[in-house]
């Protein structure tokens, strides 16, 4: 939970001082930009609408005892850079290893194991394929060798050009930068070699589907990999492009270990502890319980501060929004101060969603009909992340293909995690808190309505009711549940449509096109507005990438001046 002590500045001194950057949202990014800012000398303020913070990364006791990750889950992209320079160890960071990492049970009463012991991989593959025991070792090198090519753009400002208007200096410079950046990419293509660099692109463009068939041909191996491709997106697994997404999710690491997710001791909302400490220690202001209603535009083009919802005025030289970019321009941003085609840009934006996130309470672990065990501890089926209603691909494309007729999946897919099996600090002793991440669930559901409880209630029991296919009499150990659709993470934490990325992970929305083209490195046409949310490069996942890349750039405009 949020330490109360971190809140040094009160709403009413906020407009005491100009300060030299206000942050709009005090989520793992916006902290982040946050931390590194001050460490560079500059007066900082976060400002955060809700009563505590970390935005999506955060922990909740929503039932007496149960704390609950209520929207992100796992750790495994928060980049290493972030948490060795601002030393979050220190700050009270402390991630759990899981191993094995997967488990999918199959309704026939086998199932699959996965996890970092290779040889535990080869043996449970077998049971299936041998063939796809022998290739998956392969799979996982590829995979390796193309997030090592992604290392290098998840922690660089894309090489945006400048605008016409800038100085000669300036063109230079940015041309000089650009120029080392592309260089470095061309050394990291030519090592791979064509071959390689030709996978890469089939990866990136093609359905997860076509990447997946071409490696492996045991449907249950498949949907368990391909499951990674369509999560937090409305996409079928044979949506080309999805197979970026399924990258994206490999890239996960703890301790330079590459593919490893790990649970956070304390919940998510330790990660945004830490990184809040760090930002305080090196001077920043966080100050929570604080909405802005809109920015403050001087000269119909230079931000000058916001103006918080009771009306107060706070000055600064620049602004970072750690909203989303729809909500950041559609409503923050005073009418007719942009451009009409950032404006329209900004506006058709895909910010689509068919995710559903249910934190449950239970007391006592579910046990899985194909383990065969009738024991009450712990065993590694429950230790990673459980794979259910999804034994081929067909299932995932099917669940999906409810979703684009306007209802819910009938068989949802549901990642089921049960991080008290590792973290003894969130439930009660022999209880236990279970995540289930759930797709497709449509923003506006033909069939029904998302605030109506009956409506409501029957998704739910129709989760509950498939996972005790799988491990019977589970509903039954349901002690409570929080449920949180499309609507409800709009509203709750401001993620526009629901989307868990802060906008599409599509190619057409990645890079130099994120969140539009041409405003890609976290500048905006508004001269001293900049963005450092998940809308910006390189996109969502708990990362901190965007709140660095930004917080960087700001540093490098202010010395300019």
């Amino acid at each position: 939970m949020w330490r109360r002590s971190f809140t040094t500045t009160s709403a009413t001194a906020l407009k005491d001082k100009k300060w030299d950057a206000l942050i709009i949202g005090g989520g793992h990014n916006g902290l982040t930009a946050a931390a590194y800012l001050a460490r560079g000398g500059l007066s900082v303020a976060v400002l955060e609408r809700r009563h505590t913070i970390g935005g999506a990364a955060v922990t909740e006791e929503l039932i007496p005892g149960f704390k609950f990750s209520r929207c992100s889950y796992l750790q495994g992209l928060l980049r290493p850079a972030v948490i060795n320079e601002l030393e979050l160890a220190k700050h009270g960071l402390k991630l759990l290893k899981r191993n094995p990492s997967s488990f999918t049970p199959c309704l026939d009463g086998r199932y699959l194991l996965l996890g970092a012991d290779k040889d535990l991989n080869h043996s449970q593959i077998s049971k299936f394929s041998q063939a796809d025991a022998e290739a998956y070792p392969k799979y996982e090198s590829q995979l390796e060798k193309f997030c090592k090519f992604m290392d290098l753009v998840l922690d660089s400002s894309p090489p945006e050009s400048l605008p016409h208007k800038s100085s000669l200096n300036e063109q230079l410079k940015n041309k000089l930068q650009n120029s080392v950046f592309w260089a470095s990419c061309l050394r990291h293509a030519a090592s791979m070699g064509q071959k390689d660099m030709v996978e890469f692109m089939d990866l990136l463009l093609s359905p997860a589907s076509k990447v997946l068939n071409n490696w492996f041909e045991t449907d249950v191996l498949k949907a368990t990999l391909g499951t990674d491709a369509v999560i937090g997106s409305t996409a079928s697994i044979h949506t080309p492009g999805s197979g970026y997404v399924l990258l994206h999710l490999v890239m996960g690491e703890t301790d330079g270990e590459r593919g490893v997710w790990s649970y956070v001791e304390g919940g998510m909302g330790s990660i945004s502890n830490a990184i809040a400490s760090a930002a305080v220690t090196a001077g920043a202001h966080v100050v929570t319980n604080v909405e802005v209603s809109q920015l403050l535009i001087k000269n119909s083009s230079t931000v000058d501060g916001v103006i918080l919802a009771d009306g107060t005025e706070v000055h600064a030289s620049v602004v970072l929004s750690n909203a989303t970019p729809y909500k950041t321009f559609m409503e923050l941003v005073p009418n007719n101060v942009l451009p009409d085609d950032y404006f329209r840009a900004i506006k058709h934006s895909d910010y689509s969603s068919a995710t559903t996130k249910i934190n449950v309470a239970v007391d006592k672990l579910p046990q899985f009909q194909c383990c065969k065990s009738n024991h009450f501890h712990s065993g590694p089926e429950h230790v990673g992340t459980i794979h259910i209603g999804s034994e081929s691909m067909e299932d995932i494309h099917s669940a999906s293909h409810d979703a684009a007729n306007g209802i819910p999946s009938r068989r949802p897919v549901i990642e089921m995690t049960i991080p008290s099996v590792l973290d003894k600090t969130i439930s009660p002793p022999g209880m236990h808190v279970i995540n289930l991440f759930v797709q497709y669930t449509p923003y506006k559901p033909l069939d029904g309505d998302w605030q109506d409880h009956d409506y409501r209630e029957s998704f739910a029991q129709k989760c509950f009711t498939l996972i005790d296919e799988y491990a019977p009499g589970f509903s039954t150990s349901v002690i409570g549940y929080d449920m949180l659709t499309p609507p409800d993470l709009e509203r709750e934490f401001g993620l526009t449509g629901g989307n868990i990325y802060h906008g599409a992970m599509g190619l057409d929305s990645l890079f130099l096109m994120r969140p539009v083209k041409g405003w890609s490195n976290y500048k905006t046409p508004l001269k001293g507005l900049y963005l450092c949310g998940s809308g910006a490069h390189p996109g969502g996942g708990v990362m901190g990438a965007p709140g660095r890349n930004a917080a960087h750039l700001v540093l490098q405009d202010v010395r300019k001046i």
